[in-house]
């Protein structure tokens, strides 16, 4: 039997924590330290903040911020937004987080990847992939929070960049993004039974049960959620939880 890490993914905006519908529609959460020490409490594997418009506002994600993280956080954290430069990823290891989540640097230029992971280790590494269907119904990998599109199947991306050396892949499916009707196991599957690099779900989880079935139907090796994390009742209260971690080990 083995259990699949568990990893609640914050989103920033503004300095505080956010929830999105399908990347729009921000609803504020709370202040992300308190959060920080609320997840000590529930003994959480690791956690990941988003700064979402970081990118958009030609900034990365503040150092300040992670070493604030990193003096409250008793498990490992990845963080991601706006880092696009090697000094940056130096700034941010330095400051406490344990992996930094690369998106649109990526869909830029993949060899970026190749760079960072030959001066940080590609276990410091990781992208993160937004997939949503075009007009055509085609999926397509989309970067710049998700307001532009890539050329990109997600599979041939996903490729691409583990052949350029980055160590972790997160995939997030737009349309699933706070919806809570479980993950996009299609998606998941596909990418996952491609690359040979850690591979986590991320996008409609409400359960433990949407947990197990990622797991059981596909070759991820962790799961993530949002608004699992952060709502609790059928009218998404604001409370920050986390379910039983036992619930999901797998025979």
């Amino acid at each position: 039997m083995y259990r699949p890490r568990i990893i609640p993914v914050l989103l920033l905006k503004n300095k505080g924590l956010v929830k999105t519908i399908k990347f729009k529609n921000e609803r504020y959460i709370g202040d992300p330290i308190n959060a920080v020490k609320i997840f000590n409490d529930l003994h959480a594997d690791e956690l990941v903040f988003l700064d979402i418009l970081a990118s958009k506002e030609n900034r990365t994600i503040s150092v300040d911020f992670i070493k604030k993280v990193g003096e409250e956080a008793n498990m490992p954290f990845s963080v991601g937004g706006g880092i696009n430069s090697i000094s940056q990823i130096k700034n941010i290891l330095a400051a406490g987080a344990e992996k930094v989540i690369l998106n649109t640097v990526l869909g830029e230029n993949p060899a970026f990847a190749k760079i960072a992971s030959k001066q940080f280790g590609s276990s410091t590494i990781a992208a993160c992939i937004d997939v949503k269907k075009n007009l055509l119904g085609k999926e397509k990998v989309f970067i710049f929070s998700g307001s532009k599109v890539l050329k990109y199947n997600p599979v041939e991306y996903a490729k691409l960049l583990e052949e350029n050396g980055v160590g972790e892949i997160i995939i997030q499916s737009m349309e699933h993004d706070g919806m809570m009707n479980g993950y996009n196991i299609e998606l998941i599957y596909k990418i996952s039974s491609e690359v040979t690099v850690p591979v986590v779900a991320l996008g409609g989880a409400s359960s433990i049960y949407d947990m197990k079935t990622v797991i059981k139907n596909t070759y991820c090796s962790a799961v993530a959620a949002g608004s699992m994390f952060v709502y609790h009742g059928p009218r998404k209260a604001v409370l920050i939880n986390m379910p039983d971690k036992r619930e999901l080990f797998i025979e």
